[in-house]
């Protein structure tokens, strides 16, 4: 199992979208394959961007060839693949939460005031962070979302896994 830190950029191809986004609300640098790419054009970005690729699919980790570090994942349902994927790599599921846009992958910044003025009123007046990206401009607050999002990601951080 990798230290949390030796963990590469991964990219997920497109049947792990929900996993990706998990891994990019942890802080993973978590690339997502379109529905319409191509096995080879998923391959071409893991070697070119030095990522490891997580799929189900068993044709395309076979295909991966050297270079292409890869996680097969043979489970279904994201809590037994977010399981089976902290076994395999050492996922650290509250290693820098919430610090990575969950659309585009893109690390957030403190929001400015105009980003902060896009806010709705009352969530405003919440303690924060609150956060953008500067990639699509979307703005992230400590909503009610945050919260369930983050008692997930300390479950699995403890290793409690639903089923």
């Amino acid at each position: 199992m990798a230290a949390p830190g030796d963990i590469p950029a991964l990219f997920c191809d497109a049947m792990l979208a929900n996993l990706a986004h998990w891994l990019r609300a942890a802080g993973y640098d978590t690339g997502l394959a379109s529905v319409s790419a191509m096995d080879r054009a998923v391959l071409d970005t893991c070697h070119a961007q030095s990522r490891l690729l997580v799929t189900r699919d068993r044709h395309l980790a076979a295909h991966a060839g050297r270079g292409i570090r890869v996680a097969l994942l043979t489970v279904d349902g994201l809590d037994a693949q977010a399981r089976e994927l902290t076994m395999a790599l050492g996922i650290d599921w509250g290693r820098a939460p919430f610090t990575r846009c969950l659309l585009d992958n893109m690390p957030l910044h403190e929001a400015t005031p105009d980003e902060r003025a896009q806010i709705p009123p009352l969530a405003r007046s919440l303690s924060g962070p609150f956060q953008a990206c500067p990639a699509c401009g979307r703005v992230y607050w400590p909503g009610s979302h945050m919260r369930r999002m983050r008692a997930r990601l300390e479950r699995w951080r403890a290793g409690s896994w639903a089923e």
